[in-house]
Formats: C-alpha cells, sequence, structure tokens
C-alpha cells in the first residue's frame, strides 16, 4: 500500500467526488463517473487507483459493452472504512455496520430488558464496542437513530420511552469514535431523499406513523432540523383532541389521533402498551370487522387531514409515508384521500404533491443512521483521519 502522504489535502475533492458517485450508485462504473463529474478519462484513472492504494475503493471489470474502452465497476474497499448504524427504538434496536456504499448489514439485535436508559443503553453499548473489537481501526464513526427528540445532538426527551433528556454518549465511548445522533423518522426522510423513493426530489417531506409520527423536511439531501435540531416532531402539531394530553407534555397532538393509540380510543378499549403491534392486528382485521373498520378509518382521515396541513405549510415535490402510514393509508383509503383533499388548498388540488410507500421500509431509520456517520467521514478531515489510521 502505497504511502498516505502522497495524498495531499489540497486534491481530496476528486476523490471525494468520486466516492460520492460511488456511494450515490453502488455498482457505477468508473466511465459513467467521469462523465458526470467532467473528468478526462485519465484523470479517473489516477483518481481510482489512488483511492485503491488507500483502501477506499476497490474496481472490478465492467461487463462489455462493444462500444469504447473497457472499464469498471467501483464499489467500496474490503478492507476499508466502516461506520456502525444503531436503531433504538421503543421496543427494541438494531446494530448494523455499512461500508463507503452505505448499505447496513444487520450484526446485533435485542429487544429492550426494561424502560430505564440502562437498561435500553447497556446492551447496544455493549454491541457497539463487539462490532469495533471485531473490526478495529476500520470503524470510523456511530450513526444513532433514536425514537426521541434529538437538540443539538443530544436526547432531550423520548416521551415513548418515558425519558427527559439522556446521554447516548455510552454508545461510543468505550470505542472513543465520533457519535451522531438523530431522531429516527428525520433520519429515515434522509435517506428516501437520498437513495429512496424521493431521490431526485429537490424537496421531499416525509412522514413516519410508529407509535406517534414524525418526519421531516428534506431540501437538496439534507434535513431541515431548525434552529437546534428538534425540527420535525410533527406529532406534538396540535391537530388532535384538544382535551387529550400526550406523553410529551403538551394537549392535543397529533401523535394520540393516528396511531394504535387513536385506534384503540375509538373502540372504547384502553391504551395499549405496544401500540404499533396493536395497530397493526386492527388494520389485518378491517375487512372482518366493521368497527375496527370505522375505527381505522376514523384514524386513516385523522392522517390524511394533518398531512394536508403539512404540504399547505411546506410546500414539498413528493411526500413519502414510513412505517405504518402507508398501511393505514391503504387500509381505509378513501377516509384517508377524502381528508387529504379536503384539506388541501384550493390551488393545490390540481397538481398536489405525489404521495408515495416509503420503499426503504423498517430499515430507513437505520439507512439514515449509516448515511449520517458516513457524511461525518467522507470530508477532508475525515479522509485525512483514515490515512494517518493506515500509518504502520
Amino acid at each position: 500500500m502505497a504511502s498516505p502522504s502522497r495524498v495531499g489535502d489540497a486534491r481530496w475533492r476528486g476523490a471525494l467526488a468520486v466516492l460520492e458517485e460511488m456511494r450515490r450508485e453502488p455498482g457505477v462504473t468508473r466511465a459513467v463517473v467521469a462523465q458526470r463529474l467532467g473528468l478526462s478519462s485519465g484523470s479517473a484513472t489516477e483518481i481510482t487507483a489512488r483511492l485503491r492504494e488507500l483502501a477506499l475503493l476497490s474496481e472490478a471489470p465492467a461487463a462489455a459493452s462493444g462500444r469504447g474502452r473497457p472499464t469498471t465497476v467501483l464499489g467500496p474497499h474490503p478492507e476499508g472504512p466502516l461506520v456502525i448504524a444503531v436503531d433504538l427504538r421503543q421496543e427494541d434496536w438494531r446494530c448494523a455496520v455499512a461500508a463507503l456504499d452505505g448499505r447496513p448489514e444487520i450484526v446485533e439485535a435485542g429487544v429492550h430488558a426494561g424502560r430505564g436508559p440502562e437498561q435500553v443503553i447497556g446492551p447496544i453499548a455493549q454491541a457497539v464496542r463487539r462490532v469495533h473489537t471485531r473490526h478495529g481501526r476500520r470503524v470510523r464513526a456511530v450513526g444513532v437513530a433514536v425514537a426521541a427528540t434529538v437538540q443539538h445532538g443530544r436526547v432531550v426527551q423520548a416521551a415513548t420511552l418515558g425519558w427527559d433528556a439522556v446521554d447516548l454518549g455510552a454508545l461510543a465511548s468505550d470505542a472513543r469514535l465520533p457519535l451522531l445522533i438523530g431522531n429516527d423518522a428525520t433520519l429515515a426522510g434522509v435517506a428516501e431523499a437520498r437513495e429512496g423513493a424521493a431521490a431526485g426530489a429537490a424537496t421531499a417531506l416525509h412522514v413516519m406513523i410508529e407509535v406517534g409520527v414524525g418526519g421531516t423536511l428534506v431540501v437538496d439531501g439534507r434535513p431541515v432540523s431548525g434552529a437546534t435540531g428538534a425540527g420535525g416532531e410533527f406529532g406534538h402539531l396540535p391537530l388532535g383532541e384538544p382535551g387529550l394530553r400526550c406523553p410529551c407534555g403538551a394537549t392535543g397532538c397529533w401523535d394520540l389521533a393516528v396511531d394504535g393509540r387513536a385506534i384503540a380510543r375509538h373502540l372504547g378499549e384502553p391504551p395499549p402498551d405496544d401500540p404499533r403491534t396493536y395497530a397493526l392486528a386492527a388494520i389485518a382485521r378491517t375487512s372482518a370487522d366493521a368497527a375496527t373498520a370505522a375505527a381505522v378509518g376514523r384514524t386513516a382521515g385523522s392522517f390524511g387531514g394533518g398531512l394536508a396541513g403539512l404540504i399547505n405549510a411546506l410546500d414539498p415535490d413528493v411526500v413519502t409515508l414510513g412505517g405504518l402510514a402507508q398501511p393505514l393509508r391503504a387500509a381505509a383509503t378513501p377516509e384517508f384521500e377524502a381528508a387529504l383533499t379536503g384539506g388541501l388548498m384550493r390551488f393545490r388540488r390540481a397538481d398536489p404533491p405525489r404521495v408515495v410507500a416509503a420503499v426503504l421500509g423498517q430499515d430507513g431509520a437505520l439507512h439514515g443512521a449509516a448515511l449520517t456517520a458516513l457524511d461525518h467521514v467522507l470530508t477532508e478531515a475525515g479522509m485525512n483521519a483514515w490515512t494517518a489510521a493506515l500509518r504502520p
């Protein structure tokens, strides 16, 4: 392997651009990358050779096309940088590893033993430690998606877990790795905008229902997260029943009108311990039970009406629905569509934004956590740190 000193700081720009193209489209050819970036064939060959020497990129012969010179397919180097991605949800957690192509591979998972922060964070920290031990200096950062309000990169409230401010620093403290924390719905929205159903859209709105509803507005691949990073708490808009108190401390939150708690309330049943599982079971029996169908329809209408308000306010090109949002819509399409259309301003009704299912499914937040960690790694500082780590 060549000495990292051969790559000067001024030359990272082209190299990072090539790596970004490889990340955006795994399996892209060197010829296509050169064309997109306006590079000569010689410059592209030189940059990719340098990236191979630094264990940042691999090349394999592309299938013969019969036209032009042979080219290569670009991919992450088998000994290159990795990031750890964690998805911390209400009931469980998952830990994954991703290379520079941003594709997370789940390596450990578990169900929370209790609700206390120590009971939740401890097992995840141990998993991160094991992954870091396994891969050593190849691991460059940890990205965490958490079902919580995140402000200035710290959890300040996780209403569904019963937490106020909680320090997640233990997830990476033993490994002494950079820790990037984000709200799960926000990160899922980033993933859908960059590599999912909203790829190519300049302005994308992502809305996700799990326990409550959250999301983000993504502009040019970046979430609009407000002055402190706590933006996107759509579930705490006062679009629900005015006198109903939310675990967040406010009253009338939209959260309580669109998930399993709403369905149970409409059926006259007590609040479920696991609103997500309850909602899925209710959606599954709508065709056989009229009362359940009516409760799900009422909940879908509350969702459609609130979504119309977000569209009016934020003006997206496309809306992606994650988590239970799409199954809820599909189970009560007439109620959802009537509320959505009725809530749109008149000028929007002739040409409303597309509302489509998210394609990353339950892995959206995990993809987003990996992308956020890679954003930290794929910088000039991150590349300098990597080349320093390669030195004997």
